[in-house]
């Protein structure tokens, strides 16, 4: 094993970068979604809805649109990993945890700015996703993903 390791050191070196880089990312994205599991605890209680609101006459005292916006793109050792995926076929786990991650992220944003203006809930709630990024225009590469969630804040007139 050391004789190899010594006969091809560059190979060697791919090898050992592959690993840092793929536990960096890895590393990355749980931190990630600890932060998101977290926050969407926090705004458990502000509902959001994704069908129209209909209210009594009087119950709302004000509605205003909210949104929240992320880009988040993979690693490179990951998008690597699902290419091999592509061409043996199956689910694509990688690029499912990077769509996920976007749509919470954005879904949570947007919930915070209606927490910030003092809204009790979100209704009609709409999500857009849009692939960016350097390699976007290439036949099924994704580089980043853009997420815009936004929708109706309501404040209710509560006594």
């Amino acid at each position: 094993m050391l004789e190899t390791i010594f006969r091809y050191p560059d190979l060697s070196l791919f090898l050992a970068l592959m690993v840092i880089g793929y536990s960096c990312g890895t590393i990355a994205e749980k931190r990630h979604y600890k932060s998101i599991i977290k926050r969407e605890q926090e705004l458990v209680e502000l509902m959001v809805v994704n069908a129209e609101g209909r209210f009594a006459e009087g119950a709302v005292r004000t509605s205003f649109l909210v949104n929240g916006s992320t880009v988040v793109s993979n690693d490179y050792f990951k998008r690597l990993l699902a290419i091999l995926r592509n061409i043996f076929g199956g689910r694509v786990k990688v690029y499912e945890s990077l769509i996920d991650r976007a749509r919470r992220e954005a879904i949570l944003r947007m919930k915070e700015e209606a927490r910030t203006r003092g809204a009790h809930m979100i209704v009609n709630l709409r999500l857009e996703t849009s692939t960016i990024g350097r390699s976007a225009n290439k036949k099924k590469s994704i580089g980043s993903i853009e997420t815009l969630a936004y929708g109706t804040a309501v404040v209710m007139n509560r006594p």
